[in-house]
């Protein structure tokens, strides 16, 4: 049996030898003609036609059949009509033979069994290939990566959250030294949520936590725990109500990762709430790290689970001092600048910033610096370092029509003026018609850094933002596109006012909430009636506060014009030139470090610390110089 490739698959030629007829064919010229020797049916799918020896014809001719059944009634049939004699019948035997189908079905399974192999030879957890779970099962397998040698974040090198580290002390007393907890029959907490808003430094703290302890760290990010793997959903890891959002850092007493609950290694258990660590025996503890934690499953914060949740919010003026001080180690600054002095004066410069808005700032503003070529840092490059993170980039190539580039300074002397004569407006610091980032004017403002806000000072805010659109129509006649982002943000604290703090007397002491950026919209839960009066004392507070902004630019007209013609000229603007151009602000304003922080205690930094926390700090330091002096010892 001959064998060939065509076509790039395989195939038998047992059909070259002999020639294809058609049933017709058979009939007339080898049936009628009584030259049929036998007829051989192969694989129910073709018959071989073998004539009588020494008839003069090929070895065999053959043709292709439906299906048996039909072929020997046709047979049958034919040999009637001929009138051939039954006992004259010709011969048909049966027979199988291989056509090489066999081997091509095959093929998928032979490939499937190599891959098998190949992903079997993958090495297991933690076997220096990148920490992923290995093997064709690790779909059962945690995706986490442990590091073991390499963490050397200590607590010195967090600052801003010191409350919080007091809280963790505890967890790191409990790695360190848990005979001392059991021998009083004393359960540490397994698990900690750390939450609060993005970049305050959870997964740092987290870091400096297992440094601190001297223990393997464990981490694995909430998105890989609903990674899709042909279908099994999130069995990689066992943990039910995560978000793509949430961070989980074990903290394990054992350089052992596979004493952790074996549940996480088989397949098929993602529909059980079980937690690394929470079932095994050894002390492993668990710290989780998201900024949303309304959406985990209550279930996560029972006890004997999360049980303890940390906040760690945006850092105060000195959180934010501590922090700029631990960023500008590595910085080659300015030979006259002091350090603690420049940490305060970018702290006074910063409010609402987090841990990572100040590494950000500090890595801006040495490219600044290179990108200038400048020998080292100095303040003006933290001054550049604040706008581009504020502001975004400047474009000062930009090419903008006359008439839109005195829009954008009257716009921008608007906002500005208004701002200087109402009392609970945030104080100016600068003020620019080049475009930066999307928009085509920037300003910096102070904001005051407070948490309880009045009537009063909402509504002067709220008149600030308006005065780009009113400044507009009073001088033009016209009002442009520029006031967008200033008319939502009016819209947003006017809905808050009204739906959330009941600052409306119409609608009373109620408080409802407003859906978050991202979350579809909840169903309202009062009736279309409220809805009505929201939408009338929203509109009712947004035109009262335009109203007063008018009649404010109306009368200091004169006073607009100046700064907007200066504007036209420098493009922009500092504190000094609108004291020049409107006088000193009526107001009294804070603008520095000590200013902000009087009356808090002291001007000190780490006078906030815990009193643990410093005799934490002092143990460490000790602990520190002993090691020294022990590896310095001959």
């Amino acid at each position: 049996m001959a064998a060939g490739v065509a076509s790039g698959f395989l195939y038998f030629a047992w059909r070259d030898p002999g020639r294809e007829i058609n049933w017709k064919h058979f009939v007339h010229y080898y049936l009628a003609r009584g030259v049929v020797e036998r007829l051989e049916v192969v694989n129910k799918q073709f018959v071989r036609v073998f004539p009588v020896p020494g008839a003069g014809l090929e070895k065999y001719v053959w043709f292709n059949i439906g299906s048996v059944d039909t072929f020997e009634r046709n047979l049958e049939m034919a040999q009637l009509e001929l009138g051939i004699d039954s006992s004259h019948w010709v011969p048909v035997v049966y027979s199988t033979e291989s056509d090489g189908s066999f081997f091509l079905n095959m093929v998928p399974t032979l490939l499937l069994v190599g891959f098998l192999l190949l992903t079997l030879r993958r090495g297991p957890l933690g076997s220096g290939r990148g920490g992923r779970g290995g093997g064709i099962f690790s779909v059962a397998e945690t995706t986490a990566k442990i590091l073991k040698d390499n963490v050397d974040v200590r607590f010195k090198d967090v600052a801003g959250c010191e409350e919080a580290k007091l809280e963790i002390m505890e967890f790191v007393n409990f790695l360190k030294n848990p005979k001392q907890y059991q021998d009083l029959g004393a359960k540490i907490p397994k698990g900690a949520m750390l939450t609060g808003p993005p970049g305050t430094g959870k997964t740092l703290l987290a870091k400096a936590t297992a440094g601190e302890a001297n223990v393997p760290f464990i981490t694995v990010n909430g998105s890989e725990f609903l990674e899709m793997f042909v279908g099994v959903g999130p069995a990689r890891v066992s943990l039910k109500g995560f978000n793509s959002s949430t961070n989980v850092v074990v903290l394990a007493g054992t350089n052992r990762p596979d004493v952790l609950d074996p549940a996480l290694m088989r397949p098929g258990r993602f529909d059980r709430q079980i937690y690394i660590g929470f079932n095994s025996s050894t002390n492993v503890v668990v710290l989780a790290g998201t900024n949303r934690p309304d959406v985990l499953d209550p279930a996560l914060m029972r006890p004997g689970r999360f049980d303890r949740q940390i906040y760690i919010g945006p850092p105060d003026i000195k959180g934010r001092a501590s922090i700029f001080k631990v960023h500008l180690r590595p910085l080659r600054l300015d030979a006259d600048i002091n350090r603690d002095a420049l940490a305060r004066k970018m702290a006074a410069r910063t409010p609402g910033f987090t841990g990572a808005d100040i590494a950000n700032v500090c890595n801006e503003a040495a490219l600044i610096a290179a990108r200038l070529a400048s020998p080292s840092v100095d303040a003006r490059h933290f001054e550049q370092a604040v706008e581009r993170v504020i502001g975004g980039l400047e474009k000062k190539t930009q090419v903008l029509q006359l008439d839109e580039k005195a829009t954008v300074a009257y716009h921008e002397a608007g906002h500005a003026v208004v701002g200087w004569f109402l009392e609970h407006a945030d104080p100016l610091l600068k003020v620019s018609i080049i475009p930066r980032g999307k928009g085509l004017g920037y300003a910096q403002y102070l904001p005051r850094e407070q948490f309880l806000y009045t009537r009063e000072q909402l509504f002067d805010r709220m008149c600030m933002m308006l005065g780009g659109r009113v400044a507009e129509q009073l001088f033009f006649g016209r009002i442009t596109t520029g006031a967008q982002d200033d008319l939502r943000k009016v819209t947003q604290s006017a809905y808050a006012q009204i739906v959330q703090f009941g600052m409306s007397d119409k609608l009373g002491q109620v408080s409802f909430a407003l859906p978050q950026p991202g979350e579809l919209a909840p169903e309202k839960p009062y009736s279309e009636a409220t809805a009505e009066l929201i939408d009338e004392e929203v509109r009712a507070l947004i035109h009262a506060a335009y109203q007063r902004t008018l009649e404010l630019l109306t009368s200091c007209r004169e006073q607009v014009e100046k700064v907007g013609k200066r504007l036209l000229e420098k493009e922009v603007l500092e504190k000094a030139d609108m004291v020049e151009l409107l006088g000193p602000r009526p107001f009294a304003e804070r603008s520095t470090y000590e200013e902000f922080v009087e009356g808090t205690g002291s001007f000190e930094e780490d006078t906030s610390l815990p009193e643990g926390l410093k005799d934490w700090n002092l143990e460490r330091e000790a602990e520190s110089g002993e090691e020294r002096a022990q590896q310095k010892a001959p």
